[in-house]
């Protein structure tokens, strides 16, 4: 049986973080002192989290594992992980999704071990606003994964940018010239009402038609007519391709009626939805003895009462308790 919801969605997306904690602190994520990370006792073992993958897989239809945080390089079973993921049967597409810290040193290590894909976050290419968004002097660090995840093999690697108003909004066309330079795909992603700070606020959120309008000042744009799927970003025809970038509107152009993620968090619980205010607790049911079979039937029943949407543009909106940081990308 596979994750299905009573909107007739398939979850065939997992999505899993492995730690909270994160060696940055972008601002719209964290603040600057950083957090309280969760005790390492409330956190998922490897061998944990590679069961409740393994259930997933071999239980529940899940094709895609996508390995989070927090900064995930920052697991120090990583590698491991991988590794036992790719060893799965059937064999799921491993990717993973980083801020690019530690990456030109792991690169290798977890393309050998069974990574496919891998996304980097990267919002500037001037160090000066780097450490204004990140409040650390790491792009130098950033740039060198991304190089050597392509030098890996796990290409087209791509690229994560959220564009901040008054701070780093101008730069999209010259970060779409270095995608373009570099043979990456660039996705742009609306700021999102995830922050710990709870300080979002929509009217200071650069929307996808400012993206688009910012990029069009130097490249023409056209519609991919590529099916979409569930496909998070939306995408366009650089200069009539066959370049393209994308843009993920969750705010603006939402996508709810396509999603075919479920996500993990650090500390084993079930998630349906990323703006979701509740949680199924695998973690618990896990450690009190519970069978493969229980622990299916779990997340099944968590999955079913996945709301239709993330409701952000409703008045009665309420952001999520846990940051970005805490439930993984």
């Amino acid at each position: 049986m596979t994750l299905v919801d009573q909107f007739g969605r398939v979850a065939t997306d997992l999505r899993v973080s492995l730690t909270d904690r994160c060696n940055l602190r972008c601002s719209y994520c964290m603040p600057a002192e950083g957090l309280a990370w969760l005790p390492r006792r409330e956190l998922l073992t490897d061998d944990e989290v590679v069961r409740l993958c393994r259930i997933a897989v071999q239980q529940l239809g899940v094709r895609q594992v996508r390995l989070t945080g927090g900064e995930p390089l920052l697991r120090p079973g990583l590698v491991d992980i991988v590794t036992r993921l790719s060893g799965l049967s059937p064999r799921p597409e491993l990717a993973l999704t980083t801020n690019g810290i530690g990456l030109a040193r792991l690169a290798g290590p977890l393309r050998a071990a069974g990574l496919d894909r891998v996304n980097v976050s990267l919002d500037t290419l001037r160090p000066d606003r780097f450490e204004t968004l990140a409040h650390r002097r790491r792009l130098p660090d950033v740039l060198a994964g991304i190089t050597a995840a392509a030098e890996a093999g796990m290409t087209p690697v791509k690229i994560n940018t959220v564009l901040l108003r008054e701070l780093n909004e101008d730069e999209a066309p010259d970060l779409l010239d270095f995608a373009l330079q570099h043979r990456l795909e660039l996705r742009f992603i609306e700021q999102m009402p995830l922050d710990a700070q709870h300080g979002w606020r929509r009217d200071r959120m650069v929307t996808a038609d400012e993206i688009l309008a910012w990029l069009s000042t130097r490249h023409r744009l056209s519609p991919d007519d590529r099916e979409r799927g569930s496909a998070p970003a939306q995408t366009w025809l650089v200069d009539g391709g066959p370049a393209r970038v994308g843009i993920i509107a969750s705010v603006t152009r939402p996508f709810c009626g396509d999603c075919d993620r479920t996500r993990l968090t650090a500390d084993g619980q079930v998630r349906s939805c990323l703006f979701s205010r509740d949680e199924a607790d695998l973690r618990g049911a896990l450690r009190d003895g519970a069978s493969d079979d229980e622990l299916a039937q779990a997340w099944r029943t968590a999955m079913w009462g996945k709301a239709p949407g993330h409701a952000i543009n409703d008045p009665s909106f309420l952001q999520p308790a846990r940051p970005m940081s805490a439930i993984g990308g």
